[in-house]
């Protein structure tokens, strides 16, 4: 005589066991996206940084002060537009109402 665990799973039973696997493995999937969009985004924000340090950015120039030119980096301007180039950063530098920036020191290495 056969006990009840040595009987053939009904079609019901092997339905709802692959349901459950497919959710488990749905969840997973899931997981794994999540993750990948993180580090996707991380590695976004790593390049725009990267780039950032290679541009110049200009800050207008106020009432009782300088324009000032600032690393693409720089935190005491912080925008993420209008970024100029090597070249233009250094036609700034040569105005007389721009000046570089005390903090980030955006002179280094366009001068000289």
């Amino acid at each position: 005589m056969s006990s009840p665990a040595d009987r053939e799973p009904t079609p019901l039973e092997k339905n709802r066991a692959l349901a459950e696997w497919l959710e488990y493995q749905l969840r997973q999937v899931r997981n794994r996206v999540r993750e990948l969009e993180v580090q996707e985004e991380r590695e976004q924000r790593r390049r725009d940084a990267a780039h950032a340090a290679l541009r110049w950015k200009i800050q207008p120039q106020r009432s009782n002060a300088l324009a000032l030119l600032h690393r693409g980096n720089c935190t005491l301007y912080p925008t993420n537009a209008g970024y100029i180039s090597r070249e233009d950063a250094m036609i700034a530098l040569a105005e007389p109402d721009i000046q570089p920036c005390d903090i980030c020191r955006p002179d280094t290495g366009l001068t000289g």
